[in-house]
């Protein structure tokens, strides 16, 4: 039987429309009814081209008995970051700053008035190999929220209080221009790039075109020290990029991420946003190019990633997909391997 979610026009929100899980759409509703029941308040954020979200989906929130469990325990809202990316920001900054890093699906566990105390991302639905399971976390948050509700408001109060705290720094005047912003920002940068493979940091590796364009703008800042220095980290990446499986050496167009720090083994879906990005970085990296052959393979990739988009996102009436699914016939990657 339908839930809630097949009133929705999102198709993320749609795919989990025949879940037993009880959904609710982000909304009033779903607030005051857990203020009514008192209960903590599941927001489970995703997309409709994220593979873990499938997975988590397949595992668990398809499964009776797990979703039966959910719906006695928690009020479950379902958040499609697209559609609403403001709900997405806010409750990836809580699970950041609870434990440093982010990703989909997001799973927040929030007080009845909205503040978060309790985050993750892919859970299986029994434990394994270190990880709680599904289950775990949904009898665990309930009994925390039971029996030590003095401490879980605590820790929504403080989570709360360092959220608005960078809302509040985020509107502070600057006392520093543009420029040196901007070189204190690439610097840092500079200090975490992979200079073997490219890019920034390690496994997993995503493209992080906005850094890529920080380093075109101080490549380009004839006043900056190290100008050089991002030149080059610039124009290696993105050569290491188009050599990698990351870029789809078929069809065109580069996939979300790699899973290695080489840029060999990617994650199958491939975004809107992502590619556009990259075409005006790889048309920079062109105007840029010393190397005739760099030159080259710099202008392909962006004809090419150009094209993909116009025949392989764009939709008969003009407009784009956001995304395509890394996920084919219900398997990650088959389409492509």
């Amino acid at each position: 039987m339908p839930n809630r979610l097949a009133r929705e026009t999102s198709p993320y929100l749609l795919q989990h429309a025949n879940n037993p899980v009880d959904w609710y759409p982000w909304g009033d509703e779903a607030w005051a009814r857990a203020r009514a029941e008192d209960k903590p308040v599941l927001v489970s954020v995703g997309y409709a081209a994220c593979h873990w979200c499938h997975v988590m989906e397949r595992e668990s929130f398809e499964n009776d008995d797990i979703a039966a469990l959910q719906n006695d325990l928690v009020v479950s809202i379902k958040v499609d970051r697209e559609e609403r990316p403001d709900v997405d920001e806010i409750y990836m900054d809580a699970q950041q700053m609870l434990h440093g890093h982010g990703g989909w699906p997001l799973n927040v566990f929030c007080t009845p008035d909205g503040r978060p105390f309790f985050g993750g991302t892919y859970f299986p639905p029994q434990r394994r190999t270190g990880m709680p399971g599904w289950t775990d976390v949904l009898q665990g948050i309930t009994q925390a929220f039971r029996e030590q509700r003095d401490k879980v408001e605590q820790q929504a109060t403080e989570l709360t209080r360092h959220l608005n705290l960078r809302v509040e720094l985020a509107g502070e005047d600057l006392t520093e221009s543009p420029a040196q912003v901007r070189s204190r920002a690439a610097t840092a940068l500079l200090q975490a790039a992979d200079r073997t493979h490219g890019g920034f940091g390690g496994a997993p590796k995503f493209p992080q075109p906005y850094y890529l364009q920080l380093m075109v703008q101080q490549a380009l800042d004839q006043s900056a020290s190290n100008r050089a220095d991002a030149r080059q980290h610039f124009s290696h990446s993105l050569r290491k990029m188009a050599e990698g499986g990351i870029y789809d050496q078929l069809a065109g167009g580069f996939h979300r991420y790699a899973v290695d720090e080489i840029w060999l083994v990617p994650h199958f879906e491939k975004m809107l946003y992502d590619n556009a990005l990259l075409i005006p970085l790889y048309l920079d990296a062109y105007r840029m190019a010393d190397d005739p052959a760099d030159a080259e393979l710099f202008s392909r990739i962006a004809r090419e990633t150009s094209a993909y988009l116009l025949g392989g996102l764009q939709t008969p009436d003009g407009a784009f997909y956001a995304s395509t699914d890394a996920d084919s016939e219900g398997v990650e990657g088959k389409y492509f391997v």
